[in-house]
């Protein structure tokens, strides 16, 4: 398939990438290369795929309408993956426009251009984040989520009503994948992985928020891309179920389909860092602290429902997928 993969120099869209080009499909990358985290590292990850015969590379801006058309006009996508966006929940506290510019307003012109040209599906990029304020664990897709407590956040569940609305009005297929905690290889430096392996490298305390009563679904990143891929390639339906008097968030009576994509086993954030400290090979201080504005205490996602339509099933344990990410790291860092 001829696919455009949006935000191919960011940690999740470079692996898909990869994966996409293996298996043989044509590959358009999208990505900005922005500078909210260093650039090298974005850098580093398209050069593992950027000369493949198969892939092309354009960088520009996602809220640039003229450059996003002519993207799409030259490549002529069948299929499109839109995992461009501007990240990060406490980032959206200090500089609240950049989400605006990039998560609103760009995504805006994936949606236009997808519905002119032609595109027979669209999976794109939601967040874990939007359950918010939300406290009934697990997180299913068939919950209200109406309480953010994050501009990021908001953006996300703005994205899916965004989509909705083009599935309804132009019958445009759309699947939004709510990522829960995605860690391993080439992961983001402003995720907690890279910054404690960071300070445990170092012999440096640290910060552990909510005084180390956090859970996250940590979630590796083979397996994210496995069910992104897979996602792709069953495109949304309409749900013949659907019952407009008790609606389904997740589904509707448009070719439209929001899902959890997660590991389904949420894990306390002081094991997670117990395992970063024995592959590292040394301990330190962690300091306890209050909860962080826009943090949620516990994240675990109930990921039946990609299961039984897709076929989902996320296979790395929390021990080898840390493993495999120090392993990373050290390799990574040694050429520093």
């Amino acid at each position: 398939m001829r696919i455009l993969v949006t935000g191919t120099a960011g940690f999740i869209g470079a692996a898909l990438a990869q994966r996409l080009l293996a298996r043989g499909d044509v590959v358009y990358g999208y990505d900005n290369h922005n500078d909210y985290y260093d650039p090298a590292l974005k850098e580093a990850r398209l050069a593992r795929f950027a000369e493949h015969p198969n892939y092309t590379h354009q960088r520009a801006d996602l809220a640039d309408a003229a450059a996003v058309d002519r993207a799409f006009a030259t490549f002529k996508p069948q299929r499109v993956v839109n995992l461009a966006a501007q990240a990060g929940v406490r980032y959206s506290l200090q500089n609240p426009r950049a989400y605006v510019q990039s998560n609103l307003v760009g995504f805006v012109n994936i949606l236009e251009a997808c519905r002119h040209g032609g595109v027979e599906h669209l999976v794109y990029a939601s967040s874990s984040s939007v359950y918010g304020a939300n406290r009934k664990l697990p997180f299913a897709v068939e919950d209200a989520v109406d309480h953010p407590v994050s501009l990021y956040a908001a953006s996300k569940k703005a994205n899916e009503l965004m989509a909705h609305t083009y599935s309804h009005l132009y019958g445009l297929p759309t699947t939004g994948l709510r990522f829960f905690t995605v860690y391993g290889p080439w992961g983001r430096p402003d995720m907690s992985p890279i910054l404690f392996a960071d300070r445990i490298s170092r012999g440096e305390p640290i910060d552990v928020f909510n005084h180390g009563n956090h859970s996250r679904d940590f979630t590796y990143i083979d397996d994210i891309v496995e069910g992104v891929i897979r996602a792709l390639d069953h495109s949304a339906e309409p749900d013949l179920n659907y019952n407009a008097e008790l609606p389904n968030p997740g589904t509707s009576n448009a070719p439209y389909r929001v899902y959890n994509i997660g590991n389904d086993q949420p894990v306390q954030l002081l094991r997670f860092i117990e395992l970063l400290e024995q592959h590292l090979g040394r301990t330190v201080e962690k300091r306890l602290l209050p909860m962080q504005p826009g943090d949620v205490p516990d994240t675990w996602a109930d990921v039946s429902a990609l299961r039984r339509d897709v076929g989902y099933a996320p296979t790395t344990s929390i021990e080898q997928g840390v493993e495999n990410f120090v392993a990373w790291y050290r390799e990574y860092h040694a050429k520093d």
